[in-house]
């Protein structure tokens, strides 16, 4: 799945706050080496992730409004949001595992075939807080 922008706020509404899908947002700004180091990052999680999850950009410069509205203080910061709420955030260029493990992508990852899992391959793992 491509990464989407949503540098604008009636996009930000469309694409992250009423996303069918949990969505990994990533706050950052072109003038911004960190951003621009965690960018493959985050489009390898796109791949890695597919339907599962979606990825937005969001230009810190250009969407203030979000930025704000998430006490965006330092860039990137990488959130991922889950029925319109951010449920968990990273901050700082970091490697694509790390990412992963800040914001607990092990919940979206295709299911391992168990003994009890026989005849549902892919089978969805449950989550008893129903965060996600």
């Amino acid at each position: 799945m491509a990464v989407v922008e949503a540098d604008r706020p009636e996009l930000f509404t469309r694409e992250v706050l009423e996303s069918p899908v949990p969505v990994i947002v990533d706050f950052w700004a072109p003038w911004c080496g960190p951003c621009r180091m965690v960018a493959p990052e985050l489009d390898a999680l796109a791949k890695e992730y597919g339907g599962r999850v979606k990825v937005v950009k969001v230009n810190v410069d250009e969407n203030q409004e979000a930025a704000r509205a998430y006490g965006v203080m330092s860039i990137p910061m990488i959130g991922l949001f889950s029925k319109g709420q951010l449920v968990a955030k990273t901050v700082g260029a970091k490697p694509r595992h790390a990412i992963a493990s800040d914001l607990k992508l092990a919940f979206f990852a295709p299911a391992k075939a168990s003994a009890t899992d026989e005849g549902r391959p892919g089978a969805a793992p449950s989550r008893p807080d129903g965060r996600y």
